[in-house]
């Protein structure tokens, strides 16, 4: 007998049976909806053995119809193009203005990494910067930064939903549940190859104004003056180690957001999920996302401290920049300068983008599945259920 299952229903798992007789079921068009991975991903068709004496009559009369993707409330289905779009603008506020916001600490912290003799410390930063530049000095580079991130935030969260979408699609219901780890790096990551093709040319550019004095002062005196000097390859020679640091980056944050917060709901939160507030939920979502920043810090500050390094020097390359930094590489202490600024910078940074990301989901009243619950036939299998 068929069964129609609905991978991630939001709320539960829902199994529609002898909905239809063999001969009338619409087997064309399940699968021409299975193959669009935009208007109704979460679901396959599956043949399964009834248990011996069950028949259709036995079978409940009051069957629960529900929509693959719709709940009350929810302004748009799960999956939709408008779904697509408001993450994707979630990720528009959520990155360019906290990056943004974080400009002053951001520019002491690549200073001292192309020049710690100088800048000694984070304190000893902000004091040299003040002094030479005065307080404005601290907000250069914020044109770049907020123009830069934005696009970033665009391609990082849209993409992550399009193709954790995708890639659930492929795995089948039980898989996803299983490898959901797997899942959430995977989909992080081909999301942050994209989103880093957008941020690469204004991150150019910011690095450029923050860490040679006298270069520049605006985005708009910096990129034109880098065409002229370099051509277009002054915009995108970094996008190699930004690769390298934001995809690592980016994986983690994804991967150990959607851990933590499962693991917060099931250990720590006295009750569930569904019967938490908005606001309580919101809390969870900033604490899971300042834990997942202090280790994204960590995984990516060696790359980080490549970019920084690269930007500055004028005709460098990423081979170069490795060779400079001796013999050790990445396990220099050069490579490591910095680091307790970029783990209090991108700790911040990460709570507050998945506090703004979830608020915007909130806002706009768009599907916010509960965390992953082993499915029923996966329960079966394992014997977990009678």
């Amino acid at each position: 007998m068929f069964n129609l299952l609905l991978i991630k229903g939001r709320r539960h798992f829902i199994t529609l049976r002898n909905l239809f007789p063999r001969k009338m079921y619409p087997t064309t068009l399940t699968q021409l909806a299975r193959a669009n991975p935009f208007s109704a991903p979460l679901f396959t068709l599956q043949q399964t053995e009834e248990p011996k004496g069950r028949t259709a009559a036995s079978e409940p009369s009051n069957r629960r119809l529900a929509a693959a993707a719709v709940e009350e409330g929810d302004s748009c289905e799960f999956g939709s193009q408008k779904y697509f779009m408001l993450c994707g603008f979630g990720g528009i506020l959520s990155c360019g203005t906290t990056h943004t916001a974080v400009v002053p600490l951001d520019l002491v912290k690549c200073r001292i990494q192309v020049d710690a003799a100088k800048y000694k410390s984070i304190f000893k930063g902000f004091s040299i910067t003040v002094k030479e530049d005065g307080v404005r000095g601290l907000a250069k580079g914020w044109a770049p930064t907020f123009f830069g991130y934005s696009m970033q935030g665009l391609c990082k969260f849209g993409f992550y939903e399009v193709f954790k979408i995708m890639y659930s699609d492929m795995l089948g219901e039980e898989n996803t549940y299983l490898w959901r780890t797997s899942l959430y790096l995977a989909a992080s990551a081909s999301a942050e190859f994209f989103a880093d093709i957008a941020l690469a040319p204004m991150e150019a550019c910011k690095v450029r104004i923050q860490t040679q004095p006298g270069y520049a002062n605006t985005l708009r005196q910096c990129a034109p003056k880098m065409y002229a000097e370099e051509g277009l390859w002054a915009f995108y020679k970094g996008v190699v180690p930004l690769w390298m640091r934001q995809i690592p980056y980016t994986m983690m944050k994804f991967a150990c957001f959607e851990r933590t917060v499962e693991l917060l709901y099931k250990h720590v939160v006295p009750k569930p999920r569904s019967e938490c507030s908005k606001g309580e939920q919101l809390v969870v979502t900033f604490v899971a996302g300042y834990i997942a920043g202090v280790f994204c810090a960590i995984v990516s500050h060696p790359a980080d401290s490549v970019v920084s390094v690269l930007n500055k020097e004028k005709g460098s390359t990423a081979a170069q920049v490795l060779k400079k930094l001796g013999p050790m590489g990445f396990r220099s202490n050069s490579v490591w300068k910095g680091l307790v600024a970029r783990i209090i910078m991108i700790g911040t940074l990460t709570a507050l983008q998945w506090f703004i990301y979830d608020s915007v989901k909130v806002y706009f009243r768009l599907p916010r599945p509960p965390p992953p619950e082993m499915p029923e036939s996966l329960k079966k299998k394992l014997g977990l259920t009678e």
